[in-house]
């Protein structure tokens, strides 16, 4: 065998190699890659040693994967609001209470975001989200209380009993609940107080009950027949209960509502408690009635336990209570695993129950103090008390779903109508580059907020979001047009158009058959691009009011609410957030359309 043929094997072998393993010594010049790789290989590879556009794809398709996959795992309940969770900044601290306190609590009384525990020696701490606003902080105890022995959390305030029977109050005095009257300043016999939304109750050892704060809001009167009676008593977010010395559960105020109806035949009652829409009471054999408005939470649906129920406590729509042989059990609303007791607890002995709106806290018999419930929210909370990270995953998918399609319809009609306009050219060209023009000279953003008021005030929610979306759509295309138009002049004046023509080929299968398979990079480029423009402009519509209507989610509406100084300065995880990914999430697609126009483009290959 000759050199020159042994020479040429070689290189054969060597190109076939490389087709088959993609890997070589050296690099293969422009001519040798295009022998051996595809055109659809040879872009991708040119995409590929671009590290930027993979660094942007990579990134977009992981907030895709985030927010097309999350929903499964994030739920959406739209009619979903809760006013005791509002504007909580992120984090997940509402249940890290302070090391002194285990091993060494007395008590804990929950409040929505914060908790106040008590230890053995009379110190008070608090901890979770105490700051409640600029002018407004739980955690700034009073100095001078000394020993404390009881501590009661209210909605936005704090009670505290100390040992010589005074009452001391801090937090929020907006309707006197903090403001101590002057006939309790005077009780020495005070037994127990309680804190609920906006007021204060205290309990004196000889039965009688005292309240202050918003008397508009909470339904309480104590009857005559009841005062010098009542032993314990628990507040609801409207209404008080009371448990007299003889066993028997009194409601405690002037309106005859569900929580009045207090059933028949439960014989001695031995332990109370109340949640924002029930309330429930333990007879002295261990069974648990539940009354009041009763809800599709399940709070009357008190699990079967081994042994009787000796003590119960409320929170904000469930309960927990412990047997005597120390078992924990748990029931209601759990939306954050509040009413499901973790396997941690259920094989320990419990001797003390502590239940607040949302948290759990168990104390064994070593004094150690186990939790349950919420931990809180990474990304905070809206005006609603909404979940910011839950709304930013379906938001998210709401927001890519409304831009895929829109860039699909402009695509479509933008592609026609430039391919249309290209071939034909004369007066069907004339024509349709005046629609071109009459769209383009559109003002974009007003046009579309118009239209979507004119028309879209008497539609539902899912109406107004398809409507938003064939906006976009029908306004989006003139460009593309326009690209494609000049690519279809390009292309019809060659050879293979002219053979198509001269065998009789029809002209709208040369068209879309022949020529649009030549144009089909620039569709591809300029779909990305205004994929991105899509998403920016619903965003844009909805944070003006005139997108996607609330409570559907989208990155753009979420933004709607945080259009005020307040907001902006106080709450400033209601709409970073939401800018951040947004703002991500439309670079990195630019990113990969910047990248596809570059592989895409043979001359790039020769820089």
């Amino acid at each position: 065998m000759s050199k020159e043929n042994a020479k040429k094997k070689k290189s054969f072998f060597y190109l076939l190699s490389v087709k088959l393993f993609g890997s070589g010594k050296r690099k293969l010049s422009i001519l040798e890659e295009e022998q051996v790789q595809s055109p659809l290989r040879s872009t991708i590879k040119q995409y590929k040693e671009n590290k930027l556009s993979m660094a942007g794809l990579i990134t977009f398709l992981l907030i895709f994967a985030f927010v097309f996959i999350g929903p499964y795992f994030f739920k959406q309940d739209l009619a979903f609001s809760e006013t005791s969770q509002i504007n909580v900044s992120p984090g997940l601290n509402l249940m890290d209470f302070p090391k002194e306190l285990d091993g060494n609590v007395k008590q804990i009384s929950v409040g929505p975001i914060f908790s106040v525990g008590l230890s053995n020696d009379g110190k008070v701490y608090v901890w979770g989200k105490p700051k409640l606003s600029k002018t407004m902080d739980m955690s700034k105890v009073p100095m001078g209380m000394g020993k404390v022995v009881k501590v009661a959390a209210g909605y936005d305030h704090v009670l505290a009993l100390d040992q010589y029977g005074d009452v001391w109050a801090w937090g929020s005095n907006r309707l006197g609940q903090g403001a101590i009257p002057e006939e309790v300043e005077k009780l020495k016999n005070i037994k127990d107080i309680a804190a609920g939304y906006q007021c204060s109750l205290v309990l004196t050892e000889d039965g009688y009950v005292y309240f202050f704060g918003n008397e508009a809001t909470n339904d309480f009167k104590v009857k005559n027949d009841y005062q010098g009676q009542i032993a314990k008593i628990v507040t609801s977010s409207d209404a008080v209960l009371g448990l007299t010395f003889d066993g028997r559960a009194v409601y405690l105020g002037k309106q005859k509502n569900a929580y009045a109806n207090i059933p028949e035949g439960m014989g001695k009652v031995i332990d109370i408690a109340a949640t924002a829409s029930t309330m429930a009471a333990v007879n002295d054999e261990g069974k648990v009635f539940v009354w009041g408005n009763v809800s599709s939470y399940g709070e009357n649906k008190v699990p079967e336990t081994d042994s009787r129920i000796v003590s119960i406590q409320g929170g904000r729509y469930h309960y927990t209570a412990l047997t005597e042989n120390g078992e924990t059990v748990a029931w209601g609303a759990n939306l954050y695993k509040q009413a499901q007791v973790p396997e941690k607890i259920s094989g320990t002995s419990i001797k003390a129950l502590f239940t607040g709106f949302y948290q759990n806290y168990a104390v064994n018999n070593d004094g150690k103090i186990l939790t349950w419930g919420l931990k809180g929210y990474p990304l905070g909370t809206d005006d609603l008390g909404r979940d910011i990270l839950n709304r930013l995953v379906n938001g998210g998918k709401m927001s890519m779903t409304i831009g895929a399609v829109s860039v699909i319809i402009s695509t479509i009609v933008g592609v026609i109508i430039g391919c249309l306009s290209g071939f034909f050219g004369g007066k069907v060209d004339m024509i349709l580059q005046r629609i071109v023009e009459i769209i383009s000279g559109l003002p974009f953003l007003p046009f579309a907020m118009i239209l979507s008021a004119l028309i879209g005030n008497n539609m539902t929610s899912n109406q107004k979001i398809f409507l938003i979306m064939v906006i976009l759509g029908l306004l989006q295309w003139p460009t593309l047009s326009r690209l494609v138009r000049a690519q279809v002049l390009a292309e019809r004046e060659k050879e293979f158009v002219t053979a198509a023509r001269s065998i009789g080929v029809k002209r709208m299968k040369i068209v879309f058959r022949h020529i649009l398979p030549n144009v089909i990079s620039v569709v591809i480029v300029t779909a990305t691009l205004d994929f991105a423009t899509c998403m920016l402009t619903e965003a844009t519509l909805s944070y003006l009011g005139f997108g996607v209507p609330a409570p559907q989610p989208t990155w753009g509406n979420m933004l709607f609410g945080s259009n005020n100084s307040i907001v902006i300065q106080n709450y400033w995880w209601r709409w970073v957030f939401a800018s951040i990914i947004l703002s991500i999430c439309v670079i990195c697609i630019n990113l990969t359309g910047d990248g596809l126009r570059d592989a895409i483009d043979p001359k790039s290959r020769e820089r």
